[in-house]
C-alpha cells in the first residue's frame, strides 16, 4: 500500500482509494450529519447549485462562506447543528470542503470522508481495501491548511504502508503537536472560528474529538453537479 498526501486539491494526486479531509469543518459536519440520521448529503461546490438541490421538500440546506451561514440556508457548517436530522437529505455548499470532494471524485475509484470524529472507522475502511491511498486536504482557498494536514498525518501514520515524502511530512507535522486541539487552534481555520466569537470557537474542541463516530461516509456517485455521500 502506497500512501500519498495532497496538501491542496489542485495537486495532481490519484489512487484507487481517496480520503478527503476538511476537518474545520465540512467533513466533520458530514460525518456528524450521517451519524445523526440524514440518509444522504449532497455536496455542491457552488451556492446556487445547493439552493437548486434544496428547492424541493425533504431537503435541509446547510453551508457557509467565510465561516458564516449562507443567507437563506437552514443551517451553517457547525457539526453541533447536526445532532438531530431535520430531513432525509442534506444539501451542502462550503468554502473548501465540498470542492475537495468533487475533485477527489474525478480522480479515485472510491472516496471516503474523514475527520477526527471518525478517525478509527475511516482508517480501518481505507486499510481494508488494501489499495494505494491518496489523502486530499481541502486547504483554504487552494492554500495549505495546517488543520487538514494534521489529520492527514494522523491517518497516514495509522495506515502504515509506503509513504510518499508528502505523507511522511504530514506524519511528522502531526507528531509535533501534543493534541489535536492545539494544532487546530494554531491553524488559520481555527483562528477564523475564534475571531467569529465563542459560538463558532466551540467547534474547535468538538472537531478535535477522536473516533467519536463509527461511520464511514462514502461517495456513491454524482447527482448532477453534486457529489452524493452516504454511509
Amino acid at each position: 500500500m502506497h500512501i500519498h498526501v495532497a496538501f491542496t486539491p489542485d495537486e495532481s494526486a490519484a489512487a484507487p482509494t481517496g480520503v478527503v479531509i476538511d476537518v474545520i469543518r465540512a467533513t466533520s459536519t458530514i460525518c456528524q450529519a450521517l451519524a445523526s440520521g440524514y440518509e444522504r448529503v449532497l455536496c455542491a461546490a457552488e451556492v446556487e447549485d445547493a439552493r437548486a438541490l434544496g428547492s424541493g421538500d425533504g431537503v435541509t440546506l446547510g453551508g457557509e462562506r467565510l465561516g458564516v451561514r449562507i443567507d437563506g440556508f437552514d443551517l451553517g457548517n457547525s457539526p453541533r447543528e447536526y445532532l438531530e436530522a431535520r430531513s432525509s437529505t442534506l444539501a451542502m455548499s462550503t468554502t473548501n470542503g465540498t470542492r475537495a470532494i468533487v475533485t477527489a471524485a474525478e480522480r479515485c475509484e472510491r472516496v471516503l470522508i474523514a475527520s477526527l470524529l471518525n478517525l478509527g472507522a475511516v482508517t480501518e475502511a481505507a486499510e481494508a481495501h488494501g489499495d494505494d491511498v491518496a489523502i486530499f486536504c481541502a486547504g483554504v482557498k487552494g492554500s495549505f491548511a495546517l488543520d487538514d494536514s494534521y489529520v492527514a498525518g494522523r491517518i497516514a501514520r495509522v495506515l502504515g504502508g509506503e509513504r510518499s515524502d508528502a505523507a511522511e511530512a504530514a506524519v511528522r507535522l502531526a507528531a509535533s503537536y501534543p493534541t489535536a486541539e492545539e494544532a487546530f487552534r494554531a491553524s488559520r481555520s481555527g483562528r477564523n472560528l475564534i475571531n467569529h466569537g465563542a459560538e463558532l470557537e466551540a467547534d474547535i474542541p468538538y472537531c478535535a474529538q477522536e473516533s467519536l463516530l463509527a461511520v464511514v461516509p462514502r461517495l456513491t456517485g454524482m447527482n448532477g453537479v453534486a457529489a452524493e455521500i452516504r454511509l
